[in-house]
C-alpha cells in the first residue's frame, strides 16, 4: 500500500472515529441543556406526552437549527453556498428534502423523547438504525441480506432485549423511551436511503446543511406552534445556560455529519458506519461521567452487543485480517 493510500485511510479511519465521539457529545450537551431552566421546570408545567413532545422539539429544533447555522458558515468559507439554491432545485436534492425530514423531526426528536424517558438506555437502542437500514435496502434497493448481516442484525435484537431486561428504578415511562428509540433508529435509517441516492450525485456537505437547516425550521415553526410550545422556545432563547449547551451541542452535531460523510467517502460506508455507531458507547459513557447515569449490568451488556452486531452488520471483520496491502 503506497504512502498516499495509507494517508488517505488514516484520514478516513480518524473521521469516522472523531463522527462517533462528537454524536455522543451532542447526546449529552443536549441532556445537559435540559438540566437549566426553563426547560427543567417546564417537565413540571408542561406534563404529559405533550408536554414531553414539546420538550423535546424545543431542544431538537434549536440543536438542529444551531447546527445548520454552523454548517452554512463552514461552506460559506469553504465557497459551497452557492451550492444549496441549485441542488434544492434538482431532483436528487428534493429527495434528500424527504429524507431530512424523516431523519429530522421525526427520527431526531423521537430519540430526544427516549434520551427524556429512558436516559443512556435510549442511545445503543438508537443504534439499531444500521439493522434497520439493511431490512429497508433490502426492501427499497433491493439489496440481498446475506447471512453475516442476518446474523449482525439479530444480535443487535439481542442487545436491545439485554437493555430492556431490567428496568432503571424511578422510571415510569422507561418503556415508552424505548420504543422512542426504535423509532428514530428507523427513521435515520429510512434518512440513510434517501441520503445515499442525493449524496451519489450532489455535495454531501450540501445536503448536510440543508437537512440541518430544514429540521430546525420544521421543528421550531411548524411542529412546535401546533403543540402550543412556542411560549418555551421564547422562555429558553432569553436564557443563557441552555442556549450555550445547545450551541455546543449543534457544533458537535454538525462535524459529526460532516466527519461520517468524509469517512464513508474515504474508506467505504462499511467501515465508516462502524466507526459512526461507535457513538453508543461514548453517549453512554458520557452520561455515565458527566450526569449521574447509574451504571448497570444490562445497559454494559446490551450496548457492547449491539454495537458488535451493527459492526457485523457493516462490516465483514475477517477482511481485516485477510486482507492484503498492495
Amino acid at each position: 500500500m503506497t504512502e498516499t493510500r495509507k494517508r488517505f485511510k488514516k484520514i478516513g479511519i480518524t473521521a469516522g472515529i472523531i463522527s462517533g465521539l462528537m454524536y455522543g457529545l451532542y447526546t449529552t450537551f443536549v441532556l445537559i441543556a435540559g438540566k437549566y431552566e426553563p426547560l427543567l421546570g417546564a417537565a413540571d408545567v408542561l406534563p404529559g406526552l405533550t408536554g414531553a413532545l414539546i420538550l423535546a422539539y424545543v431542544a431538537s429544533g434549536l440543536n438542529d437549527l444551531f447546527a445548520g447555522i454552523w454548517l452554512t458558515i463552514y461552506n460559506i468559507k469553504t465557497g459551497r453556498i452557492k451550492e444549496l439554491g441549485r441542488s434544492l432545485k434538482l431532483f436528487p436534492g428534493k429527495i434528500s428534502l424527504v429524507g431530512s425530514f424523516v431523519g429530522g423531526p421525526i427520527a431526531s426528536g423521537a430519540y430526544l423523547l427516549g434520551l427524556s424517558m429512558a436516559g443512556a438506555y435510549a442511545i445503543p437502542i438508537s443504534a439499531m438504525y444500521i439493522l434497520f437500514g439493511a431490512f429497508f435496502s433490502r426492501i427499497i434497493l433491493k439489496q440481498k441480506i446475506i447471512p453475516r448481516v442476518g446474523v449482525g442484525m439479530m444480535i443487535c435484537v439481542v442487545g436491545a432485549i439485554v437493555i430492556n431486561w431490567v428496568k432503571p428504578e424511578g422510571s415510569t415511562n422507561f418503556t415508552l423511551g424505548i420504543i422512542f428509540a426504535f423509532i428514530a433508529a428507523v427513521g435515520w435509517a429510512l434518512e440513510g436511503v434517501f441520503a445515499a441516492y442525493g449524496s451519489a450525485m450532489l455535495d454531501s456537505d450540501v445536503l448536510i446543511n440543508i437537512r440541518q437547516l430544514l429540521s430546525g425550521i420544521v421543528d421550531l415553526f411548524v411542529i412546535l406552534p401546533i403543540l402550543g410550545g412556542m411560549g418555551l422556545l421564547g422562555s429558553t432563547m432569553l436564557s443563557v445556560p441552555p442556549v450555550g449547551w445547545l450551541l455546543l451541542s449543534g457544533l458537535c452535531a454538525a462535524v459529526s455529519y460532516l466527519c461520517w460523510y468524509k469517512s464513508n467517502s474515504t474508506v467505504g460506508c462499511a467501515v465508516g458506519m462502524s466507526l459512526n455507531i461507535t457513538y453508543a458507547f461514548w453517549g453512554v459513557l458520557f452520561c455515565i461521567l458527566f450526569i449521574d447515569q447509574p451504571i448497570t449490568p444490562t445497559i454494559v451488556v446490551g450496548s457492547i452487543i449491539i454495537i458488535l452486531g451493527a459492526i457485523l452488520v457493516s462490516l465483514n471483520p475477517m477482511e481485516l485480517f485477510t486482507k492484503k496491502e498492495d
